[in-house]
């Protein structure tokens, strides 16, 4: 996701006053660097953040943030909606700003005011809010008794709370957590710890089972409801037996015909265990085992194990314990029970087993042995087979399976791939072209026992056991699921080479009766496939399953639970409830529900009641449904704080009235919010991992789940606490939550700061830069993007939210246009306070006293060579920190990058997950918002200074190279992408200390050298303190003159070719004069104090010449005392500025910016321009500032920021692309005066055409030669046209300047004697130099000429080099990129340079 530029809106709750008007367009690309996570403009009203409160923001949709206003104290916004043009929100409060309100508010957008919403609003706290745009109407839910129980609605039409139609929602906890909608919108979903009731059918046998099975409390509604299958032409072995002959026989157990006793009950032999085997030589679909045991004297099992065959595998069996109620697992030793009043018990696989047979391994016992009273296999629900030998009697049912037939049918067995097993079907020949009313028909009539919803599925046999693939087709199947329901017609292609199980229908059936039984009817399908074998067709009749997904048509769970506490005839259901929006029926949820008033999703409350385990578990597991989540296939996903008997945690799905639970059983940790995104179901909460642990702790916080592939995965590695809510818009997941770092791994070292709010993009599956910066424990946001809202806990706040770099540049208003760095860096998060620290006035300038020599005030400090102090202590650099940054164009992409350097670490774009993160510098790309790390070897420490030259980067700070000689100063080479220090030596410090390098530039007037300063002793086995050069032609250091001593902060140039270099910081010359900014000429090389050594009052942290005058340098440092001053250098002596700057102020850089604007001209600073003051600023008007701006008689707070942690943050440099720039404003004439003016100019030159012509009639009589000679001059000079424009043009702006502003055309004369006597005054000459020192032709485009400023200017590449040698003219070589400022005559145009800022005139030809 590209990052988008982000412009500062005036608001009622953010002004910005009247900042100056900085020109950052005209420095090219301007970055902002330091040590923030979040940055802003200096607010005149500045908003107070206390974390005891809840703030309600707006996000734009770029992502910066305002505060709209907080709480009282204790106050918690939980939710919100839109509608129309007011934002609603709610929690537990009693005003909002200045507004009274209990636990609701309106916001209005137009006119940015808070009103409370009647008198009669619910009187607890409110939980969930939902809009209802069609109807104007306000939905609350949470824990409140009025106007309704939980739920409330408030019509914005009549201005008036009511009670729900449905009067409310009662039970367990009686709170409503969730307000969704479904997916069409035409109903209301809630959610949350609330009971429901709905009239039952009347056939439910005390509250649990299926009334046509013995009760019993071993088994639930579910597993009752499960058909044991027939064993009597089974293989049975119990080994070893009893030598008990009334107790011997363990085929008596299958389906006892008496109770608990002799002929009825098996015993093993004494003082043994036992193993019950069951083969039945074909495949059966089973669901568990049921187990009776024996209250026999001395004998009875305590303990045993299934396994299964074929796979030999011992079975996860679940149970219910029917002393507890609640449901448990077991493996290899499952208990049963030894109460004589539980008659049996019902163990469940975890899903439905293809298996041949079943060993029970009887491994514990009371008395002499093991016995059983009852065992059966229980199946997946129902079934029948197409031969009926195979439908034998099931116990306790009072008919067998059965099929009828018409046509010839037989039987057909084959061979599987299980050794002794066959495989039996009927098949039946049809000639090709029957019609399907002719055709052979089979209908099974399985026996159902119990009613509830059912999958149902054809057994369709391979045929490639059966040799008939060539016969196969199609046929035709109708379902009659039961009396008043449609039947289901489906075709089912039978030409399978494998063994296949076909879905043919799903949803309710009716138990068989005496008068009616479910009915599958099979025929041949009106248009069969495939053209048969001998013009006949085979169709193949094997068996019909019905796997029971949930247990009675009108009560439904896949569970093993019990209903405990429902009453005879009516089913409850938890923490879900289903309203119509379009119902008008008045209803009360309070008490038992009529069943007209039950929807098919209501059966998911009914689900879940019974899963969770009643009324006694979801009381004593604070039980809740949290979230609701409607895909448009139909599923809803249901997820909170619960366990149902299946083992599904914390979240399930309920499809097709079927509550069923999730891969790998959920969470194992509560849920508190969804949001779908598709097919993407994205779960927040305080979670780890699946419950099966399969992501290896990597979820965190925040998950997702693929609907289509029913796949859990990971973002990133998660948050580091507790995700609260969740909202997705625009391909992006908006997470709000207490948490204060994002993972990008499994390392908990691996991460990025996020102190409450992150965005992840679905698309790229990165987590990336919110945009906004707030610190906190956010507790909401809103799915609205224009404007989004978000609340919390919020500790600070800032506009823009970016990890140490923003870019700034020129906007259509009065603030800049700030786009934060699209990455995300790096670093620690310290422990955050519980109030801002940051302290602002609405004192937007503070007077300086200028002019006052103040140095009196400072103790001069009398040092020698040996005795200088210390440099002060840097800006802090806690990482994620951004110290210096550089622009480099690549030269085979013409792609325009910024290089960072500081105290980070990032891990690449592009990096898979788990990847190693680079450290300290990077490459980003502000177009694709992505980050790169240089090639090699990564640096061990912190970037202090950065520069480029060409395609070659020079890196100075604090840090090694693994494997490099180097100490502080590296090279690297950008376009072969690896480090570059061969041959050069490394830098040394002094004894006791560390080099560290601040400054690394170039002159223009020294070629082939680059001066490196900062604090070290010798470059390899040259002696050079603090300051050195590198001929980087030979990669030699060389001495600067006679050197100094101390240490260097800033190094800058003057003259028009930077011929002098000026340097800072806590120096003494050789000779041991003290001088804290010192001067090198590069013409004797010899050094200088720049004015009086003790007219500055300590060691200098920054430094600026303004535009390359050596008569106009500004200083900043500390004093002995730690007292910050701000120095300023009028060529002769040094002059203290006075500043209420506090001592915890640390200035780190001066930069002289131009402005859009003007300000007062002063004898410091000219009108178009204005000191820009970087670092951490503490000032005791305005409090704390990253930036100021000084116009030599006032001081303007500009930007502020944050650290992560809440704190006043830093800035540490201002960095721009072009390495020269004017400060010269141009000012361009509106296009209708130019027009005129243009009218003006030809009537001048019509004029003198007549002229000429006049003056040429009067001369015609002269002499035929001079004319001749008066045509040749004439000839020569029209050919001139086609000559360089230069002498020309410059006498065309003369004359333009006379027509327009009055100048002379001759005043050029006088401009050395005009330069000389301001030079006197101590002035520099205005409107005459651009940043290179060169002297401009001056074009139309400076006096209107161009285009206006309703005609931008444009972009343009030079298609040929051109030497530019003429004055006035534009050098460019070939791929140079350029702005067309003025394009108006067709041959030659006016440009710009925008790497070097440099403007001429170009041969329009040569550009494209």
């Amino acid at each position: 996701m590209l990052p988008l530029p982000l412009l500062l809106l005036s608001s009622a709750h953010a002004a910005w006053g009247s900042l100056p008007l900085v020109d950052f367009d005209r420095m090219g690309k301007v970055g902002l660097a330091g040590a923030f996570s979040g940055l802003d403009l200096f607010q005149n009203d500045s908003f107070t953040f206390d974390s005891s409160t809840s703030t309600l923001l707006t996000r734009t949709s770029n992502g910066s943030l305002s505060p709209l206003a907080s709480t009282n104290s204790g106050g918690r916004i939980l939710a919100g909606c839109t509608l129309d043009n007011s934002f609603y929100l709610a929690g537990s409060f009693s005003s909002i700003g200045s507004t009274s309100a209990s636990n609701i508010a309106a916001y209005t957008t137009s006119s940015n005011e808070f009103s409370a919403l009647g008198s009669n609003g619910p009187n607890g706290e409110i939980d969930a809010v939902f809009c209802d745009v069609k109807n104007k109407k306000v939905w609350v839910g949470g824990s409140f008794t009025s106007p309704g129980a939980a739920v409330a609605v408030w019509d914005t039409s009549s201005n008036s709370w009511s009670k729900p139609p449905f009067n409310g929602l009662t039970g367990a906890e009686g709170r409503v957590l969730s307000i969704t909608s479904n997916s069409s919108g035409s109903s209301l979903f809630f959610a949350g710890s609330f009971i429901t009731s709905f009239q039952g059918n009347g056939t439910v046998l005390n509250g649990t089972n299926n009334p046509n099975v013995p009760f019993s409390p071993g088994a639930s509604p579910f597993s009752s409801s499960l058909v044991p299958i027939p064993l009597q032409g089974a293989q049975i072995v119990g080994s070893p037996s009893s030598t008990d002959a009334q107790f011997s026989n363990v085929t008596n157990i299958l389906c006892p015909s008496g109770s608990d006793g002799p002929g009825n009950t098996w015993f093993a032999g004494d003082g043994n265990q036992a193993v019950i085997t069951v083969r039945d030589f074909s495949f059966l679909q089973a669901s568990g085992v049921r187990l009776g045991n024996t209250f026999q004297s001395n004998h009875g099992t305590t303990g045993f194990s299934v396994t299964t065959i074929p796979d030999n595998t011992v079975q996860t069996l679940r149970y219910l314990d029917p002393t507890t109620q609640q449901n448990n697992t077991c493996s290899t030793t499952c208990p049963l029970s030894t109460d004589s009043s539980v008659l049996y018990q019902d163990f469940l696989f975890d899903s439905p087993l293809s298996i041949t047979g079943i060993a029970v391994t009887l491994s514990e016992w009371t008395g002499d042995g093991p016995g059983l009273h009852i065992l059966q296999l229980l199946s997946s629900g129902a079934f029948a087979s197409a031969i009926d030998t195979n439908n034998a009697q099931s116990c306790f049912a009072p008919n067998p399976s059965n099929t009828t037939r018409t046509g010839d049918w037989e039987v057909k067995v084959a061979q599987t791939n299980i050794s002794g097993t066959t495989q039996s079907v009927l098949v039946s020949d049809v000639a090709v072209g029957t019609s399907a009313s002719a055709s052979p028909s089979l209908t099974w009539q399985p026996y159902v026992s119990a009613s509830g919803n059912y999958d149902v599925n054809m057994l369709v046999p391979g045929c490639t056991n059966f040799q008939d693939c060539a016969a196969r087709t199609t046929v035709q199947v109708t379902i009659f699921p039961g009396n008043e329901l449609d039947p289901t017609v489906i075709n089912v292609d039978q030409t399978n080479t494998e063994d296949a199980s076909v879905p043919i229908y799903n949803g309710p059936i009716l138990p068989t009766t005496p008068d009616f039984v479910t009915t599958i009817t099979m025929t041949l399908a009106a248009n069969a496939a495939g053209s048969g074998s001998n013009g006949q067709y085979e169709i193949v009749a094997d068996r019909i399953e019905l796997v029971l997904t949930s247990a009675n048509a009108t009560a439904s769970s896949n569970s093993s639970s019990s209903t405990s506490g429902s009453s005879s005839g009516s089913n409850e259901g938890f923490g879900f409830f289903e309203w119509p929006l379009s119902s008008t029926s008045s209803v009360d949820a309070t008490s038992t529900l009529a069943n007209s008033t039950e929807t098919s999703t209501d059966q998911a409350a009914i689900g879940l009641f019974n899963g969770i385990g009643g009324n006694g578990t979801i009381s004593s597991e604070n039980a809740a449904i949290a979230s609701v989540a409607h895909h448009s296939s139909g599923t809803i996903f249901l997820a909170g704080n619960f366990t149902t008997s299946s083992n599904s945690n914390n979240i399930v799905s309920f499809k097709d009235g079927s509550v069923s639970a999730l891969p790998e059983n959920g969470l194992d940790g509560s849920v508190t919010t969804l949001a779908l995104d598709g097919d993407n179901l994205f779960v927040g909460g305080s979670f780890m991992d699946t419950s099966s642990a399969s992501t290896n702790g990597l979820l965190k916080g925040v998950a997702l789940f693929n609907v289509q592939s029913q796949k859990w995965s990971a973002l990133g590695a998660g948050v580091n606490g507790k995700v609260s809510s969740l909202a997705v818009s625009s391909g992006q997941l908006f997470v709000a939550g207490n948490f204060t770092q994002l993972f990008t791994s499994s390392s908990e070292d691996a991460g990025f700061d996020a102190p409450g709010f992150a965005v992840w993009n679905i698309s790229n599956s990165v987590w990336i830069n919110s945009g906004g910066f707030v610190v906190g424990s956010m507790t909401f946001v809103t799915n609205e993007t224009s404007p989004q809202y978000i609340a919390g806990n919020v500790i600070t706040s800032e506009s823009f939210g970016a990890s140490g770099m923003v870019m700034v540049q020129n906007s259509g208003s009065d603030v800049p246009t700030v786009t934060p760095l699209g990455v995300q860096l790096d670093g620690s998060v310290t422990s955050t306070s519980l109030s801002s620290t940051r302290r602002r006035s609405v004192v937007p300038r503070t007077s300086w006293i200028s002019h006052v020599r103040l140095s009196h005030l400072f103790s001069k400090r009398q040092t020698s060579s040996s005795s200088l102090a210390v440099l002060p202590d840097p800006l802090s650099a806690t990482a994620p920190a951004v110290l210096a940054g550089a622009f480099w164009t690549n030269s085979s992409s013409n792609n325009e990058v910024a290089i960072i350097g500081g105290n980070f670490s990032f891990l690449p774009s592009g990096a898979s997950f788990g990847s190693v993160q680079a450290a300290s510098l990077g490459i980003y790309d502000q177009t694709s918002a992505t980050i790169t790390a240089l090639q090699g070897n990564q640096i061990n420490g912190t970037v202090r200074s950065l520069l480029v030259d060409g395609d070659t980067l020079y890196v100075g700070g604090q840090f090694t190279i693994s494997g490099l000689n180097v100490n502080g100063f590296a090279i690297y080479d950008l376009m072969k992408q690896q480090w570059d220090v061969s041959g050069v030596q490394a830098l040394q410090p002094s004894s006791g200390s560390s080099v560290v390098v601040r400054s690394i530039t170039t002159s223009t007037s020294k070629t082939n050298t680059v001066v490196v300063a900062g604090t070290f002793a010798q470059a390899g086995s040259l002696t050079c303190h603090a300051i050195c050069s590198l001929d980087t032609s030979s990669n030699q250091w060389n001495s600067l003159g006679s050197g100094i001593n101390g240490e260097v902060s800033s190094v800058t140039y003057a003259g028009n070719n930077q011929e002098t270099l000026i340097a800072g910081g806590s120096i003494a010359l050789s000779d041991g004069t003290e001088a804290n900014v010192a001067q090198l000429s590069f013409s004797n090389m010899t050094w200088a104090a720049v004015g009086s050594g003790s007219d500055i009052p300590g060691p200098v942290t920054a430094l600026e010449v303004n535009n390359a005058n050596a008569s106009s340098i500004f200083a900043a440092g500390k004093t002995s005392d730690n007292t910050t001053f701000l120095s300023f250098f009028d060529g002769q002596n040094w002059t203290t500025l006075a500043s209420t700057l506090q001592k915890d102020t640390v200035i780190s850089q001066l930069a002289m910016v131009p402005l859009q604007d003007t300000h007062a001209g002063n004898n410091i600073i000219e009108s178009d321009r204005m000191l820009m003051i970087s670092g951490s600023l503490d000032d005791s008007s305005f409090g704390n500032a990253s930036t100021a701006l000084f116009d030599g008689a006032s001081f303007v707070p500009y930007f502020v920021s944050s650290t992560i942690s809440g704190t006043a943050g830093s800035v540490s440099s201002l960095f721009h692309s072009f390495a020269t720039f004017s400060f010269t404003q141009q000012h361009f004439l509106a296009t209708g005066v130019v027009i005129l003016i243009s009218i003006a100019i030809s009537a001048g030159v019509v004029f003198l055409l007549a002229l000429i012509g006049i003056l040429w009639t009067l001369f015609a009589r002269r002499d035929r030669d001079d004319k001749a000679k008066q045509f040749d001059a004439a000839a020569e000079d029209d050919d001139s046209i086609h000559h360089r424009p230069s002498s020309l043009l410059e006498h065309i702006n003369a004359a333009t300047r006379g027509t327009i502003i009055g100048a002379s055309p001759f005043a050029q004369q006088n401009s050395e004697k005009e330069e000389e006597r301001l030079e006197g005054d101590g002035m520099e000459p205005e409107y005459t130099h651009d940043g290179d020192n060169y002297v401009r032709a001056e074009t139309p485009s400076a006096y209107g000429g161009a285009m206006g400023t309703e005609e931008a200017s444009r972009p343009a590449h030079a298609r040929y080099s051109f030497d530019g040698a003429g004055e006035g003219e534009l050098a460019l070589t070939a791929g140079a990129e350029v702005e067309i400022l003025d394009d108006r005559d067709h041959a030659w145009w006016y440009a710009r340079d925008v790497r070097t800022g440099q403007e001429g005139v170009v041969p329009a030809a040569y550009l494209y």
